[in-house]
């Protein structure tokens, strides 16, 4: 039997310390499926489809990650894909409250379905997705902490916006 792990979030944008998790968690894992969560109550920046398309283009040479989207409770996500895994990314020790929560309710609702926290590699552990969007926003520079297409596209948009 494979294992197959799903590493869930909003991926807005997709961030290297989300590459590190996922290229780390193909290897330890038989299939591994960035789920990207749609929302409709939040206004992203990067629609679901640019997301999708970003997300598949980084991930082109690797044929254990797949990218797929999901909305509602994440435990019927995994059960529909036969996972048995989330994985989720810990950066700090304030990011492990929140997830320590929500892998006790994933386990609640669904008792064969494990947690594996994973820490992103030392140069990541301060990078979010939100500190992104904020540093861009305002000029600075992202190069080496987001793939080349995804600072691309934040150029794009700031070029767009102009």
């Amino acid at each position: 039997m494979s294992t197959v792990a799903v590493y869930p979030g909003s991926f807005d944008p997709l961030t290297n310390g989300h590459v590190d998790i996922i290229l780390r968690g193909a290897r330890l894992f038989d299939r591994i499926v960035v789920a990207i969560l749609v929302n409709a109550e939040k206004s992203p920046l990067f629609s679901l489809d640019e997301r999708i398309e970003i997300a598949r283009t980084v991930f082109k040479d690797h044929t254990n990650v797949e990218v797929d989207t999901f909305g509602g409770l994440l435990v019927d996500y995994i059960d529909r894909r036969r996972a048995q895994v989330i994985v989720r990314g810990l950066r700090a020790v304030s990011d492990f409250e929140l997830e320590f929560q929500m892998a006790l309710m994933n386990q609640r609702l669904n008792p064969t379905i494990e947690t594996v926290f994973m820490m992103p590699a030392e140069q990541y552990t301060y990078i979010s997705s939100r500190l992104i969007k904020e540093v861009f926003a305002l000029g600075g520079r992202v190069h080496g902490l987001v793939p080349d297409m995804v600072e691309e596209r934040l150029r794009d948009k700031r070029a767009a916006r102009v």
